[in-house]
């Protein structure tokens, strides 16, 4: 099937990615845009993994107050080069990752720096639950890392659902970046700050 110069300029404005990326997709997909824009949401995330290794040792420190002044975020992201800090594409992603972070709260970045004992503590509360609830001893494993994964994706920034689009997660958001831009990014550390919240 042949690919029209409409369909790929229109998966690209969807996308973002490159125009020989958003041909080959729709030529696998066979025209269907949905299944294009999986296509490459799943080589964003497969590019992640290889630059992973890559030295990030640039980037930019963002902040974001939300009105009235009561919430705030100061955030750094790293990428590779000083080229790709003053992309539009890399700021844009930054200032939305300090806008969500101030309206979903996340307490780390990701599941890696979630100490043994929180995920101990967490699965004996599921359990307790379960067993509380009178569901049957076979089932519980599986409801114990059901509601585990739900708590990753409350609490770890990566997984969350990104607040502009619900249908992605800041994982999927990042991959598609480094698909785009071709660069290890890194999220190196965050601080929200609530007025008069406690330390």
């Amino acid at each position: 099937m042949t690919v029209t110069a409409s369909q790929v300029k229109e998966l690209r404005e969807t996308t973002g990615a490159g125009m020989m990326d958003c041909k080959a997709a729709l030529t696998e997909a066979k025209g269907d845009m949905e299944k294009a824009v999986d296509i490459l949401r799943k080589r964003g995330s497969a590019t992640l993994q290889k630059k992973a290794g890559r030295v990030a040792n640039e980037g930019i420190i963002d902040a974001y107050i939300h009105a009235g002044g009561k919430l705030g975020v100061i955030l750094e992201v790293n990428c590779e080069t000083d080229f790709v800090a003053r992309n539009k594409d890399f700021k844009n992603f930054v200032h939305d990752l300090a806008m969500h972070i101030a309206a979903a709260n996340p307490l780390w970045i990701s599941r890696d720096e979630i100490s043994p004992e929180v995920i101990t503590k967490e699965r004996d509360i599921y359990k307790e639950q379960a067993l509380n609830e009178g569901k049957p001893e076979k089932v519980i494993d599986k409801i114990v890392e059901g509601k585990l994964e739900k708590f990753y994706e409350r609490t770890c920034l990566l997984d969350q659902p990104f607040v502009k689009n619900q249908e992605i997660t800041i994982k999927n958001y990042l991959g598609e970046l480094v698909g785009k831009i071709g660069e290890n990014i890194v999220i190196r550390r965050f601080d929200r700050y609530l007025l008069g919240e406690e330390e």
